[in-house]
C-alpha cells in the first residue's frame, strides 16, 4: 500500500488544463509524478469508489495545505493496457516526495483495508516523473483542463531530445496555440522524462469532451500536413520515432 501511494501522483494527459493563457517565460518548472495502473476491468468501478471515499480527502487536504499544487485521477477511454492514472503536481522534487510519503502513511494508517482492496483490483503499475519545459505549452501544468484528455507517449533518441523540444517550442507550438481556445483545445503541453521507463516525452491535450478534442487534433494535423512543415515533421519523426496514444476521462477532481 505504501508503495502505491509513494508511486502515485495530465493531459494531458493526463495533466489537466482549463485556461489557455500563455506560459510565462522564465516561469519555474513543475514536476508531475504519475502512476499508471493496470487493473481488472471488472473491478475498476470499485477502485474508483475507493479513490473517492478513502484517498481523495487526503489529496485535497494536501492541496489546501500547499503541500502539492494539484492532483488528478483519470480513467482509460482509448489506448493500451494502462487503465487508470493518478497524478500529483508540485513545484519541485522534494515537495512531491515529501507529500507522497506523508499522504501514503496517513492512508495506510487510516484505511488499510481500502488499500488492500485497491491493490487487489489494480495489481500492477508503472511510475514516471515528468517535468515541464520552460516556454512550451499553453498554460501551467498545475491548472485544471477539460473533462477529456489525450496523451501521446513518445520514445525518442536521447542524444537529440533537446532538438525535439526546440521543434515543439518554435515550429509546432504556434500551431497548437492557434487551435486552443473557445470550442477547441482547452490547453496543451509538452513534458520531458525525469524518472521512469522507456517513454521520453509526452504531448498532452485537453478539451471539454472527446469529440471536440479529436476535431481539434485533426485540424492541427491538417495544418501540419502542409508543405511548410514537411521538413520539421520528418525531423521530428526521426528523433521521436515511436509513440503510444491514450485518451483519458477525468474522474477527480471534477473539472
Amino acid at each position: 500500500m505504501k508503495k502505491f501511494i509513494v508511486a502515485a501522483t495530465l493531459l494531458a494527459l493526463a495533466l489537466f488544463f482549463e485556461t489557455a493563457t500563455a506560459q510565462d517565460e522564465g516561469a519555474p518548472g513543475l514536476f508531475v509524478y504519475a502512476t499508471y495502473f493496470v487493473c481488472s476491468p471488472a473491478g475498476e468501478s470499485r477502485a474508483d469508489e475507493i479513490i473517492e471515499s478513502s484517498f481523495k480527502p487526503h489529496y485535497e487536504a494536501a492541496v489546501e495545505q500547499g503541500d502539492i499544487q494539484s492532483w488528478s485521477w483519470m480513467q482509460h477511454f482509448v489506448g493500451g493496457s494502462w487503465r487508470r492514472v493518478l497524478l500529483i503536481i508540485a513545484a519541485d522534487m522534494d515537495s512531491i516526495l515529501d507529500a507522497s510519503g506523508a499522504i501514503g502513511e496517513i492512508i495506510e494508517e487510516e484505511t488499510p483495508e481500502a488499500g488492500r482492496a485497491f491493490s487487489g483490483i489494480c495489481s500492477s503499475h508503472e511510475d514516471y516523473i515528468w517535468r515541464t519545459i520552460e516556454g512550451i505549452g499553453s498554460g501551467p501544468a498545475s491548472d485544471v483542463r477539460g473533462s477529456a484528455g489525450f496523451t501521446a507517449y513518445m520514445q525518442c533518441d536521447m542524444s537529440r531530445e533537446e532538438r525535439a523540444d526546440e521543434l515543439v517550442r518554435d515550429v509546432f507550438g504556434p500551431v497548437y496555440d492557434r487551435h486552443t481556445g473557445d470550442g477547441q483545445l482547452t490547453a496543451w503541453n509538452w513534458l520531458e522524462h525525469h524518472v521512469g521507463g522507456k517513454w521520453r516525452r509526452i504531448l498532452v491535450m485537453g478539451a471539454e469532451d472527446h469529440k471536440t478534442l479529436m476535431n481539434a487534433r485533426d485540424a492541427i494535423f491538417d495544418e501540419l500536413d502542409g508543405r511548410r512543415y514537411e521538413r520539421p515533421m520528418k525531423e521530428m519523426s526521426q528523433i521521436c520515432h515511436t509513440h503510444s496514444d491514450y485518451m483519458w476521462d477525468v474522474l477527480f477532481p471534477i473539472p
